[in-house]
C-alpha cells in the first residue's frame, strides 16, 4: 500500500513537471524587442522600441506639425547679434557701448535685425531673464563684463595693438593675424559673455529647467491650444524648448553646427561623439513623450545630462591644450584661457553636475585671474583635474 502511494506521489510530480516545461511564460509578440520565441503564454512582459525619427520632426495623429521652439531661436539670434556686436571692438578704435549692450541683454528698446523676421524687437523674449534664472548675482556678472568691454573699448586707438601685461586694449598675435580686446589681466570679454551666456542661459535651461520635473511632470495627453495651432502637448512643448537651446535645425548636425552649442557638440564628435549622442537622445526622448513612454524618456534625460557635461568639459580641456600649444603668444592664450574659463563655468548649471560651483571655483582658482602671469603647470593641473573630474582622463591630451 504504501509502494502504491509512493508511485502515484511520482506520477503526479513527473505529470507536473510535464505541464510546467510545456507552458512557457513571456513575450509572444513577435513585434517586441523581448519576443521569446519558446514562450506558450504571454506573462505581459512585451516591451517595444520607442520608434524614432531620423530628423527632428514630429507630428500628430493629424499630421500637424507638434513641434515649436521659436522663442529659444529668437534667443540664439539675440546673442548671435550681440556677438557680432561685440567682436568689432577687436577692431583699434572701435568701441562698443554698455547702454546697447544692456538693451540687448534684456531686449528693452533695442531694434534687431530679425533676419529670420521672427519679431525679436520689442517681443518678451530676452536673454537676461532665462540667466540662471534671473539670478541677480549672474545677471549682473554678465553686466559688468559688457560694462568692461565697453569701457576698454573707448580707450583703443585706430592701428594701434597697445593691448599688454598690466595694459587693457587690443591684443595682437605674434604668429597669426589674430588680436582680441582683452583686459589688463588677458581675459577676453568677448568670450566671457557668448560662452558664459550658453551655460548659464542655454545650459541651465536644457539640464535644470526644461528636462528636469517641474516642465516634464506635466499634461501630456491634450494638445495645448489646437484652434491657435498649439498641436503639441505641455510636456512635449517643454522638450522642444530644450532642443531649440541646443540647436534650431531639425536636421542637426547636417545643419545646425556652426553656433554654440550645436557647434561645439559637433566639435567633439571625433573623440566623444557629442553631436551624434545628443541629437539621438533628444530625437529618442521627444519621441518616447509622443508614444507615452516616460520611462524612456527618463534614460533621454540622463544622456542628455551626461553627453552635454561630457561637451563643456571636452570643450574646455581642447581650449587649454590651445592655451599650452600657444603659451608663447600672449593674444591667443589669453583667448584660448577665456574660452576654457567660460567652458568651465557653465559646468555648474547642469543638473547633477559632476562638477559644482565649489568644484569650478577650484579650478578657476588654480588658474587664476592673470592670463599673463599663468604657467604651463597651472594650466596643465586644471586640465588633469578636469578630466578626472568627468571622466574624460583618457581624452585630455588629445582634445
Amino acid at each position: 500500500m504504501k509502494t502504491s502511494n509512493l508511485h502515484s506521489f511520482f506520477a503526479l510530480l513527473l505529470a507536473g513537471f510535464a505541464l510546467t516545461s510545456c507552458n512557457q511564460e513571456g513575450c509572444t509578440d513577435s513585434a517586441a524587442s523581448n519576443y521569446d520565441s519558446g514562450a506558450d503564454s504571454d506573462d505581459g512582459s512585451c516591451d517595444y522600441d520607442v520608434i524614432t525619427p531620423a530628423e527632428y520632426v514630429f507630428t500628430d495623429a493629424n499630421g500637424n506639425n507638434t513641434v515649436n521652439f521659436d522663442g529659444q531661436r529668437q534667443r540664439l539670434n539675440m546673442l548671435s547679434e550681440m556677438t557680432t556686436y561685440l567682436k568689432s571692438s577687436n577692431t583699434p578704435g572701435t568701441s562698443v557701448d554698455a547702454t546697447t549692450l544692456l538693451a540687448m541683454y534684456g531686449n528693452d528698446g533695442y531694434t534687431w535685425n530679425d533676419d529670420q523676421q521672427l519679431g525679436m524687437t520689442g517681443s518678451s523674449k530676452q536673454l537676461r531673464s532665462k540667466t540662471a534664472g534671473g539670478d541677480t548675482y549672474w545677471t549682473e556678472t554678465f553686466e559688468g563684463f559688457m560694462t568692461g568691454i565697453a569701457d576698454a573699448s573707448a580707450q583703443t586707438v585706430e592701428g594701434e595693438t597697445s593691448g599688454a601685461a598690466g595694459v587693457s586694449g587690443v591684443v595682437g598675435s605674434s604668429t597669426s593675424s589674430s588680436q582680441y580686446l582683452q583686459s589688463a589681466q588677458g581675459q577676453e570679454w568677448t568670450q566671457l559673455i557668448e560662452k558664459g551666456l550658453m551655460g548659464a542661459c542655454f545650459y541651465y535651461n536644457i539640464s535644470s529647467v526644461y528636462l528636469a520635473s517641474g516642465k516634464m511632470d506635466v499634461d501630456n495627453s491634450t494638445a495645448v491650444d489646437a484652434a491657435d495651432d498649439k498641436f503639441y502637448t505641455e510636456m512635449e512643448h517643454h522638450w522642444d524648448e530644450a532642443y531649440g537651446y541646443f540647436t534650431d535645425a531639425t536636421d542637426y548636425p547636417t545643419n545646425g553646427a556652426n553656433r554654440f552649442w550645436g557647434k561645439y557638440a559637433d566639435g567633439r564628435e571625433d573623440l566623444l561623439n557629442s553631436a551624434s549622442r545628443l541629437s539621438a537622445a533628444f530625437r529618442k526622448g521627444r519621441a518616447a513623450i509622443s508614444q507615452n513612454r516616460l520611462a524612456e524618456r527618463d534614460a533621454q534625460i540622463e544622456i542628455i545630462n551626461r553627453e552635454l557635461e561630457r561637451c563643456a568639459a571636452g570643450t574646455a580641456i581642447h581650449y587649454l591644450n590651445d592655451a599650452l600649444g600657444n603659451y608663447a603668444d600672449d593674444a591667443l592664450r589669453n583667448h584660448e584661457l577665456s574660452e576654457a574659463k567660460a567652458f568651465i563655468m557653465a559646468l555648474q548649471f547642469g543638473a547633477n553636475t559632476s562638477v559644482n560651483t565649489d568644484a569650478v571655483n577650484t579650478l578657476l582658482g588654480t588658474l587664476g585671474e592673470d592670463y599673463y602671469t599663468v604657467t604651463t603647470a597651472q594650466i596643465t593641473q586644471v586640465r588633469d583635474d578636469l578630466a578626472a573630474l568627468t571622466g574624460l582622463t583618457e581624452f585630455a591630451s588629445n582634445l
